[in-house]
């Protein structure tokens, strides 16, 4: 089997993991499914969870898309004519309680050809993410470690240089640089020079997408019945919007989906249901809301 069939297998298996974790967590809302396909070739397999008593909106959606490189796509690689496959699954999960963080990951794989038809480069990228709208140290110390300990195996080195590129890449560079969460990890453009590393990498993918769940759902079982108002309820839309601004502005991911002709629902099920902009809002000193703020920062969160 080749390894883009290999990964194919390996996310619609992780699709379902993940989104019948999620519904035993919430107790009451189901995913529907939804599958779609795209008329220059390919298609996906859409997850949408809402309304229930844990998860207010969320997706969790795979997509495996080919066909001719748009003309914009060429520009940014360098390309001339080439065709192109895409693989994979990207979810956003936007809990109801402000207590629980919002949560994103992604796990790709990308293979290019010339006009002929023969493979020209292959790369993977991916990564997880933390959104939280309160702090609580020990949930950003046990996202982060469990990331870690699913990169150390394949070197001690990976963990710190994509926490750092997940720092540098999840900002609102229109917010002064203000970080969207806590971080995680990202990368991107894994390159394999032959079979053997390209298995590893393969490997290497599959350590980061098995470690969602034990990364995230402790975290969401720990807060999920944490009393809340309307005070938290304001401060969590608002941070929202901060979250819509890096998706519809800097994220590559829904700028790639939109310019391959992609599904725009599934794209943007990615934006929560509820989110609100206040003129100059800021946050009372001192409080817990302003605290979020100054954990926005980069810091060392793993253990």
């Amino acid at each position: 089997m080749e390894l883009k069939e290999q990964f194919i297998e390996y996310i619609h298996d992780l699709q379902h993991k993940i989104c019948s974790e999620l519904e035993r967590v919430d107790g009451k809302a189901r995913f529907i499914e939804d599958k779609w396909e795209r008329a220059e070739g390919g298609g996906g397999i859409s997850r949408i969870i809402a309304e229930g008593d844990v998860f207010e909106k969320g997706g969790v959606n795979t997509s495996v898309v080919y066909g001719s490189l748009p003309e914009t796509m060429k520009d940014a690689f360098k390309v001339g004519e080439s065709e192109f496959f895409a693989a994979g699954l990207s979810l956003v999960i936007h809990p109801l309680n402000p207590y629980v963080p919002t949560v994103h990951a992604n796990w790709r794989y990308f293979e290019l050809y010339n006009a002929k038809g023969a493979k020209q480069d292959s790369w993977f990228g991916g990564g997880s993410d933390l959104t939280p709208y309160y702090i609580f140290e020990e949930d950003g110390r046990h996202f982060h470690t469990t990331l870690k300990n699913a990169m150390d195996p394949f070197g001690a080195e990976l963990y710190p240089k994509y926490k750092q590129d997940c720092d540098a890449y999840f900002i609102n560079k229109h917010r002064n640089n203000e970080a969207r969460g806590i971080g995680g990890v990202f990368y991107d453009y894994l390159r394999p020079k032959n079979n053997d590393e390209a298995n590893r990498l393969f490997e290497f993918q599959q350590a980061n997408g098995n470690a969602f769940l034990k990364a995230y759902v402790p975290i969401v079982e720990k807060r999920k019945n944490t009393p809340y108002g309307e005070r938290e309820q304001n401060w969590q839309e608002i941070r929202r919007g901060r979250y819509v601004e890096f998706n519809l502005i800097h994220d590559r991911g829904t700028l790639f989906g939109l310019k391959t002709n992609g599904r725009t629902e599934s794209i943007l099920m990615s934006l929560p249901p509820r989110a609100r902009w206040e003129y100059n809002y800021q946050p009372e000193a001192g409080s817990k809301e302003e605290e979020l703020l100054e954990y926005l920062k980069p810091r060392n969160w793993a253990n």
